[in-house]
């Protein structure tokens, strides 16, 4: 049945409620009561909340929070030093990942085609289920919290180039070629734009109003959705964007300020993110998949950790932090989600390789979050003795 925006979101956070009522009672992670609820309340559920997509295009309002937010708390210094020790990990485990999901799915049988998308796309992990589990003020500040952020970024920056070359399938080469080289080149741009603008905008008129707390509040907002847009202009991403803005303000004194202030907006998004994951979930059409799903699934939860711990350990990271830095990345992400759809609309993937690797991104989302949440410090652990925030 159609609903409202209002009734919607009475339906999903009364919903929320109920259900995380019942996941701390039974020790579960609140995550997985986001999605159990998309998955019961959507289109493929009870019908009660049936315009997913614009649920899902509200929920990412929450993404670019989070990665403002992250940026806020990585100095340009420490930022620069971050990329370069990441890069060869990320590189490396991008290639080990395709293999991966390239082979499982040839070996089911499918095309060509579609063993290369779900390789690309099973090669991320979740930018925003890996910040949000870490402790905002305790392990980003710590080594293990520097490695998972800068990889994570380097993700991000591989999954812009793969969404730009899947949604040019069909189009000319050379005009695939020309947004990449845009895209590339703008981001630079971008950057500059944003250390200018802070030296000779924000800070003049901080220092002047700074007594005025919803003016900050104003214009932390303005100052993080306008270069999300500016980034989604230019061919990059929305969350490179939101990223960049957060990093040119990290070195000014309000940064903390504007951390705390903005956690519950964030949150609010996050939840209607992770609903939208569920209501995108379709029960019978997944059942139809389930032996390949399952089997991708439990491979890459079981291989990630493994890779990332050893290939930091062969770079000289103590065990300890190598094994918790694979397991916080040990999932595939919503960019997968989002290369599953541009890929069936440029007919690349049929529906059934599809919700392979929709239905596969979900469960690595859910057993991940448990290994987490029960063995590492985090915001949302239910034992107390890890709670951190």
């Amino acid at each position: 049945m159609e609903t409202g925006i209002v009734h919607s979101f009475f339906l999903i956070f009364a919903g929320a409620a109920v259900l995380a009522t019942v996941a701390l009672a039974t020790r579960q992670p609140l995550l997985v009561a986001y999605i159990v609820l998309g998955a019961l309340l959507g289109p493929h559920g009870l019908q009660w909340v049936s315009d997913a997509r614009l649920l899902s295009e509200i929920a990412e309002v929450g993404i670019i929070f989070l990665l403002f937010l992250v940026g806020l708390d990585l100095k340009p210094s420490r930022l620069k030093s971050m990329l370069g020790e990441g890069l060869l990990t990320g590189i490396v485990t991008s290639l080990v990942f395709f293999g991966l999901g390239f082979g499982l799915l040839t070996a089911f049988g499918y095309t060509l085609a579609e063993a290369i998308v779900c390789g690309v796309a099973v090669t991320f992990s979740s930018t925003i289920l890996g910040i949000k589990l870490l402790p905002t003020t305790v392990l980003h500040h710590r080594h293990v919290g520097e490695i998972v952020v800068s990889l994570l970024l380097i993700q991000d920056f591989i999954a812009i180039i793969a969404l730009i070359a899947f949604a040019g399938i069909g189009a000319s080469v050379g005009a695939t070629l020309s947004n990449l080289g845009v895209a590339l080149l703008m981001l630079p741009l971008l950057i500059g734009g944003a250390f200018v603008g802070v030296k000779w905008i924000v800070t003049p008129l901080l220092r002047k109003f700074d007594a005025f707390h919803e003016f900050i509040f104003l214009v932390a907002i303005g100052w993080c959705l306008g270069f999300a847009s500016l980034a989604h202009f230019a061919g990059l991403s929305l969350a490179i964007g939101a990223f960049v803005a957060g990093v040119s303000l990290a070195n000014s004194p309000i940064a903390q300020y504007i951390t705390e202030h903005l956690k519950p907006l964030r949150d609010f998004f996050l939840v209607l993110f992770f609903f939208g994951v569920g209501a995108g979930l379709d029960i019978e059409l997944m059942l139809s998949v389930a032996v390949p799903t399952l089997v991708l699934g439990l491979l890459l939860v079981a291989a990630k950790p493994l890779v990332f711990a050893k290939l930091l350990q062969w770079q000289g990271e103590p065990s300890q932090q190598s094994w918790e830095v694979g397991f916080r990345l040990g999932q595939t992400s919503e960019f997968s989600l989002l290369l599953s759809y541009v890929a069936v609309t440029a007919g690349l993937l049929g529906e059934h390789a599809a919700h392979i690797v929709q239905g596969a991104t979900v469960l690595t989302l859910l057993l991940s979050s448990y290994l987490v949440i029960f063995r590492y410090p985090s915001p949302i652990a239910i034992n107390p003795e890890l709670r951190r925030d």
